[in-house]
């Protein structure tokens, strides 16, 4: 595997009409965004473990988004060489995308809690441990105010769905373990 990039949160990894190359994630939460009329950030979606970023470059040769790191985050550069099947590879990643845009659109709709779930089961980890985004990055996600995502989350980590662990790397507050088989009455 060639060189890995590792970013911490809140980091910019590209903004859209920079040239650049296309990255695998290998692990981590990032943010896309495009820019509304007024020149701010306006998400548009995420990229998390195993996605191909930035692979529109390969097309018209700039990034097409704004991609920030939500979380710590490794990337590596893609195609991963002679070994990978670029195109198997690519119509994988272009296929989870796409059912993953499907899923961040039904974000927006809905009861507030069940979209917070959902963004929750979208990045929980195979361990069940989940580093979340910033509240204001998970309200943008959600459509829903920071205010809401602050007592959602608060009211998941007293049912138990939500206990907080130490992840290295991670601020204590943003490093959780998800269990929604045991919740609390």
């Amino acid at each position: 595997m060639r060189c890995t990039w590792t970013l911490d949160a809140g980091e910019t990894i590209y903004q859209a009409n920079d040239a650049g190359l296309a990255w695998r994630v290998r692990n981590g939460v990032i943010r896309l965004d495009t820019m509304n009329a007024e020149k701010e950030p306006c998400f548009a979606s995420l990229a998390i473990a195993g996605d191909i970023l930035g692979c529109e470059t390969m097309l018209f040769g700039t990034y097409t988004f704004n991609a920030l790191a939500l979380t710590q985050c490794q990337l590596t550069p893609w195609p991963e060489g002679e070994g990978a099947l670029s195109g198997e590879s690519l119509l994988a990643s272009l296929a989870i995308s796409q059912k993953r845009a499907a899923d961040l659109v039904a974000l927006r709709g809905g009861q507030a809690v069940g979209r917070v779930i959902s963004l929750i089961q979208m990045l929980t980890d195979k361990t069940g441990q989940l580093v979340l985004p910033a509240r204001q990055d998970i309200a943008d996600i959600t459509d829903l105010r920071s205010e809401t995502i602050s007592r959602i989350i608060k009211g998941l980590e007293r049912s138990g769905v939500l206990a907080t662990t130490r992840i290295n790397g991670v601020h204590l507050t943003r490093g959780y373990v998800v269990d929604f088989g045991s919740q609390k009455s």
